[in-house]
C-alpha cells in the first residue's frame, strides 16, 4: 500500500481498535480488520497531509466512527488530492466526512487506554503528538524523526513552531525508554534522539 514509508499504528483492545494516521485505501484497511476480526471505534490523525489521512474520510464513513483531526489542518484535506494522483490512490471527495477537533490534554480510547494529545505545530498548523504514558510510546507524526525533523516548505509549515514544538516535547523530559513511533522511517527511542538527532537538544 502506498506511500510505502508512512507509519501508521493500529491500536487494539477487546476487538477493537483505533487507527493512528490511516494511509493508504479504506479497502485494504478494510481487510486487515476484518482478517482481524477487529471492529474499528476512532481515526486519530497527527496532521492534516494526504499521506497520514488518505483513508481516513472513507472508513471514518463506512464504519460510522468518528475521525479527530486538529482544526488549523481542515484546509490541507482536499490540497492533498494532488499528492494521492503521484501515489495512484483515490481522491479524498469534495463531501467528506468532517473530521472533529482536537484539543491538547489527556484522553480515554477504547474506554481502557489513556492517551496525551500533544499540540505540535509546524510541520503543519494543526500538528498533534500522541503520547501513551502507561505504555511509555509516543507518536510523533511528521514533527521529529529518528535523525532529523519535519519539512516545514509546505502549506502551514513554519519552521519557528516546529522548533518550539521540539523544544517543549524535550522539556516533558520523557523517559529515555520511551518508544517512538515517527511518520515516516525507523522507530526510535527518547534516549536514541537524544544521542542521534542533532535537532533533538536542550
Amino acid at each position: 500500500m502506498p506511500p510505502e514509508n508512512t507509519n501508521s499504528v493500529l491500536v487494539t483492545s477487546g476487538g477493537h481498535c483505533v487507527i493512528f494516521d490511516a494511509w493508504g485505501r479504506a479497502d485494504d484497511w478494510d481487510n486487515i480488520l476484518k482478517n482481524r476480526g477487529l471492529q474499528l471505534a476512532a481515526i486519530y490523525s497527527t496532521h492534516g497531509h494526504s499521506d497520514h489521512i488518505s483513508a481516513a474520510p472513507e472508513l471514518a464513513r463506512r464504519h460510522n466512527v468518528p475521525w479527530f483531526l486538529k482544526k488549523e489542518d481542515l484546509s490541507l484535506i482536499l490540497w492533498g488530492n494532488q499528492i494521492l494522483d503521484f501515489w495512484e490512490l483515490p481522491h479524498i471527495s469534495d463531501n467528506f466526512i468532517q473530521p472533529q477537533d482536537l484539543n491538547a490534554g489527556k484522553v480515554k480510547i477504547l474506554n481502557d487506554i489513556d492517551m496525551e494529545v500533544i499540540l505540535s505545530p509546524g510541520h503543519s498548523r494543526g500538528g498533534v503528538m500522541f503520547y501513551f504514558p502507561e505504555y511509555k510510546i509516543l507518536l510523533t507524526g511528521d514533527t521529529i524523526f529518528h535523525d532529523s525533523i519535519g519539512r516545514n516548505d509546505l502549506p502551514g509549515g513554519d519552521i519557528a513552531q516546529l522548533q518550539e514544538s521540539i523544544s517543549n516535547l524535550i522539556g516533558r523530559d520523557l523517559p529515555d525508554d520511551t518508544y517512538v513511533v515517527h511518520g515516516h522511517g525507523e522507530d526510535s527511542m527518547i534516549g536514541t534522539l537524544k544521542k542521534c538527532n542533532p535537532y533533538f537538544k536542550a
